[in-house]
């Protein structure tokens, strides 16, 4: 498989087993994974990823060591920021950076932008073939905080966050293995919180929208 398609969230993992049905669920020491073919008939392994920075990384390190994929693709959701990106926007994404770091012996900054990573998409089809919003996306283990929304659109410029891609991103990079990190904006989140906070059949119910849609783009991104 010259591909694997990293899956997160494990709603957004349970969207795409019903969005490619009848097929043979293999598991790993890590996660399931699964063949299939795209609607082009290009052959894909769709991985679990797992939730988080820490299943981010380690399924991400497995799937190049297992695998030996020539692309890693990540589709999945994220939060957007109120009034700075619309809902059902896709991202794609070219930056990332893992923003909950916090460094009392020296300084949080410089081990923020170590964590940083600028995804080469030269090899892309041009034009993009379908609407996308180029740009950042920040990580950080848990959803967008209320508090944190000025720091992050002032500090980064942030428009939206997840928990996975930075981490997803770092290691690709290292690995010298290209990534593509398709985002689809789930759910808002504003200085009278989030739409989906504590209303976790909405956003289940807007992930499958999401999944629907990236999974539909995929052969296009990729051809």
């Amino acid at each position: 498989m010259d591909i694997v398609v990293i899956i997160s969230a494990n709603a957004e993992w349970r969207a795409v087993k019903e969005l490619i049905p009848n097929v043979q669920v293999r598991m790993t020491k890590v996660g399931e994974y699964f063949d299939t073919r795209l609607a082009d008939g290009r052959p894909v392994r769709f991985f679990h990823g797992g939730w988080g920075k820490v299943s981010a990384a380690a399924t991400a390190q497995y799937a190049i060591d297992s695998f030996a994929p020539s692309l890693i693709v990540n589709l999945g959701t994220c939060g957007g920021i109120a009034g700075r990106i619309e809902r059902g926007a896709v991202i794609l994404v070219e930056r990332t950076l893992i923003y909950d770091i916090v460094e009392q012996m020296s300084d949080s900054e410089e081990a923020i932008k170590h964590y940083s990573t600028t995804i080469y998409l030269g090899w892309l089809p041009q034009p993009d073939p379908h609407p996308v919003q180029r740009g950042l996306l920040v990580s950080a283990d848990r959803d967008i905080v209320v508090q944190d929304i000025p720091m992050l659109v002032e500090r980064y410029g942030a428009v939206a966050a997840d928990w996975e891609s930075g981490a997803i991103a770092w290691v690709a990079k290292k690995n010298e293995v290209r990534v593509l990190i398709l985002r689809g904006v789930s759910d808002l989140v504003g200085s009278d919180g989030g739409e989906a906070y504590g209303d976790y059949e909405l956003f289940a119910q807007r992930t499958r929208e999401v999944m629907k849609e990236l999974l539909e783009q995929l052969p296009d991104w990729i051809a």
